[in-house]
């Protein structure tokens, strides 16, 4: 059990937090702008390459970051998460990070993200408008990225608020999910856990931004 006289421990690092909540942001004023029409389409793409971006990275720093944010430290198997599960509803199964369950959903709306970003990039109207990689492939397979584009935006929305739902959940149990994923810090009987450096942070979102670039900009 934690309490207020629980010493503080910093569990989330500054790259996880801002990349979580500038995530947020950027889905929001992608879907806003996408219900805009042609006005706002260049805030629509540059949102999208935002997106890309941020999870591109948030890929590579759950292999190269921080503890809490690896997927080592939080992807289990089926038996851990069920047994996690089974404890979460007895009123156990306390975790510092992310939660056997939860990481698989964090697992998943990554792909998913880097999936909606990703077909954008290659999306049509078949009128005005084609995505800044739509020239390296045909007419099908243009057509076929853009359905995928459209139908996977009601996956994630349908994902996200089942995250919602979840959150809610948890605080009604007496988990406050939001405010350590704000400050970094959690009131926790446990270690620190190691914190990687921001300036391989800096790194890997370089990496990650460049590579997009300079496939935008080549192609044809």
């Amino acid at each position: 059990m934690t309490s207020e006289a629980s010493p503080r421990v910093k569990v989330w690092d500054l790259p996880v937090r801002l990349f979580h909540w500038l995530l947020v942001a950027a889905f929001a004023l992608s879907w806003y702008s996408g219900e805009q029409g042609l006005e706002w389409v260049d805030v629509h793409v540059w949102s999208g390459y935002t997106i890309i971006t941020l999870v591109g990275f948030r890929l590579l720093w759950g292999l190269a970051g921080s503890e809490t944010a690896r997927f080592s430290n939080f992807l289990h198997g089926p038996r851990q998460v069920l047994a996690y599960l089974r404890g979460w509803l007895r009123g156990e199964g306390h975790t510092l990070g992310h939660n056997p369950a939860g990481g698989w959903m964090v697992l998943v709306m990554l792909v998913l993200l880097l999936a909606q970003g990703i077909t954008g990039l290659f999306a049509t109207d078949d009128i005005f408008f084609d995505g800044p990689l739509g020239g390296w492939v045909g007419s099908d397979i243009q057509g076929w990225l853009t359905g995928w584009h459209k139908a996977n935006f009601d996956v994630l929305l349908a994902l996200i608020a089942l995250h919602l739902l979840a959150i809610l959940a948890y605080r009604l149990r007496g988990e406050d999910l939001v405010r350590p994923m704000i400050s970094g810090y959690k009131r926790e009987s446990a270690r620190q856990p190691a914190m990687a450096s921001l300036v391989r942070a800096v790194v890997l979102l370089a990496l990650v931004a460049g590579t997009l670039a300079v496939a935008v900009m080549t192609a044809p």
